[in-house]
């Protein structure tokens, strides 16, 4: 008798896992015990153990897709069996991770994980769909940034198809499949959930018209939307995302064309757009003319072709759909503000003894040491002394973190994205400086890959750079805490009934109340305090 393989809840915070490699295929016998495919998971890459003896029926999700827990991946059985029933069975109502510590509702499958209608036989069809993969922890769609193929032409597995903009970064989409691009689900652009089907490859002149018919007939998959709808993309490729209104077109408007469809790299966009420069100015150097890094760097603005934004006597505004970057921060921090009972405490540090201290490690250390190092440092040495502030909130529990990883608040273009300095409380401050440097260049570039911005258990945002004397910071979650840091000011104080000029800083922590209390909170800004006041601490 057939039966299902699904998904194993292989850590306690997995809700789904990510199929890496197959290392059986569909026809293959394969006894209890046989490793059959490779699954990633939030924690690792680990082994996926068949339990049935049998031959390999049905593999229902291809390498590079995702499952829910408890979604099916394959089905075992007799050669010739009809499982289709097990297919459409419902998901088990709860999943029990190994301790039995924890139950919780199973998500639905994903549409990976589900065939469709018996109606429509697929499996006749010369014809495969690719499907936009989950490439980072909080995507819930992609945005086709730029087609490398077009319909019609060949493709193997291992061709790099599209560049796809997820809310992190800037990334290529592999194709797993050997044949013809017979259709291209979404425009440049356009955005597609995780799962859906991006584009469809097989032998030319397959009908593979059944397949998005049974696409439709698939329930959508069980994902939490973001709190306002997508700005819908324009339907011709050629239009334009932001749109004018009201004013009078000029000649050079009319000679202007949508920055969308001029050819350049994603690292260029990025930096255009950090720049403020316009690619329709800018000449590509790259193959067929597509804009470059080197490019954009070396572009000089006041040669010419730049054109005023704001036109004199004419009432305008632009529509700028939002970035799947912008989409997520308000997901994501609307859930934790609403969520989260939140209290806030700040404190003055004077900072003359570290502003000596800094001059003094400048001289001696290879890498440029800045106050968001120092303040870094301190804060992971600090979290050490007070693992409650270093504290998750994971609704039937709090995990007390017992390693340090310092997520780094970097502001980019299109909003900000959160680096993770790991193990911060046992690298040197020159570590700290040299990681936080190359993590912020990589931030701003759109260069940062899931373990960069993965994992990061307190979160440091710093505004002193701007001149913000003090600011609240919303909590990133799970976390429990986040400290904001304003700018070093200088003021007079008063020692003895003597005036003398100071430099005071202000830190201000976020807390959730149902993890860290206030006296928790205030305990760890006064040893973040001593820290600052004496550095020689930090150092001993």
């Amino acid at each position: 008798m057939a039966e299902v393989i699904r998904m194993p809840k292989m850590s306690d915070t997995m809700i789904e896992g990510v199929i890496a490699n197959w290392l059986k295929k569909e026809g293959d016998v394969i006894k209890s015990g046989d490793i059959i495919a490779e699954v990633e998971t939030d924690k690792a890459t680990m082994e996926l153990e068949n339990y049935e003896d049998g031959t390999l029926l049905y593999i229902g999700v291809k390498a590079g897709e995702a499952v829910p827990v408890d979604g099916i991946i394959a089905v075992v059985g007799t050669p010739g069996e009809d499982y289709s029933a097990l297919l459409e069975a419902p998901v088990p109502s709860t999943t029990t991770n190994q301790s039995a510590e924890v139950i919780q509702e199973a998500p639905a499958p994903s549409p990976a994980a589900v065939t469709a209608t018996p109606a429509i036989d697929l499996s006749a069809i010369k014809a495969k769909a690719v499907r936009m993969p989950k490439m980072s922890d909080t995507m819930i769609e992609g945005v086709i940034a730029k087609w490398l193929k077009k319909t019609g032409d060949v493709v193997k597995s291992g061709d790099i198809i599209a560049e796809v903009e997820t809310d992190k970064a800037t990334m290529e989409l592999e194709n797993y499949e050997d044949g013809t691009l017979l259709y291209i689900g979404a425009k440049e652009g356009e955005g597609i959930i995780v799962d859906g089907i991006i584009a469809i490859v097989g032998e030319p002149g397959t009908d593979f018209q059944p397949i998005l018919t049974a696409e439709k007939q698939t329930p959508a998959p069980a994902v939490e939307l973001p709190l306002a709808s997508p700005v819908a993309a324009e339907t011709k490729a050629d239009a334009p995302k932001a749109v004018e209104t009201n004013s009078t077109p000029s000649t050079t408007d009319k000679e202007r064309i949508s920055e969308d469809s001029i050819k350049a790299s994603p690292l260029a966009r990025a930096l255009a757009k950090e720049k403020g420069y316009n690619l329709n100015w800018i000449k590509g150097t790259g193959e067929g003319g597509r804009i470059t890094k080197n490019d954009i760097e070396d572009y000089n603005p006041s040669s010419g072709g730049a054109m005023s934004t704001f036109i004199s006597g004419v009432e305008s505004f632009e529509d700028i759909p939002n970035s799947q970057m912008r989409k997520t921060i308000a997901r994501r921090l609307s859930e934790s503000k609403f969520s989260a009972p939140e209290f806030y405490l700040t404190m003055e540090i004077n900072m003359d003894k570290a502003i000596e201290a800094r001059v003094s490690l400048n001289e001696v250390l290879p890498v440029k040491i800045s106050f968001n190092d120092m303040v870094i440092k301190a804060t992971a040495l600090a979290l050490t002394k007070h693992p409650k502030i270093n504290s998750y909130w994971m609704e039937d529990r709090i995990r007390v973190n017992k390693h340090v990883h310092i997520g780094m608040a970097v502001a980019v273009e299109d909003g900000l994205l959160v680096p993770v300095i790991r193990f911060a409380n046992e690298k040197s401050i020159a570590q700290i400086s040299a990681e936080a440097k190359e993590l912020g260049g990589k931030a701003k570039s759109k260069q940062l890959q899931p373990k960069d911005w993965e994992g990061n258990t307190f979160t440091v945002s710093n505004l002193g750079m701007f001149g913000i004397d003090q600011f609240t910071s919303i909590i990133n979650s799970p976390e429990s805490c986040i400290l904001a840091v304003g700018g070093i000011k200088e003021t007079v104080g008063v020692k003895n009934g003597q005036f003398y000029a100071t430099n005071i800083m202000k830190l201000t922590l976020t807390c959730d109340h149902r993890v860290a209390d206030g006296a928790a909170g205030a305990g760890f800004l006064l040893t973040l305090k001593q820290y600052l006041e004496d550095p020689l601490k930090m150092f001993i």
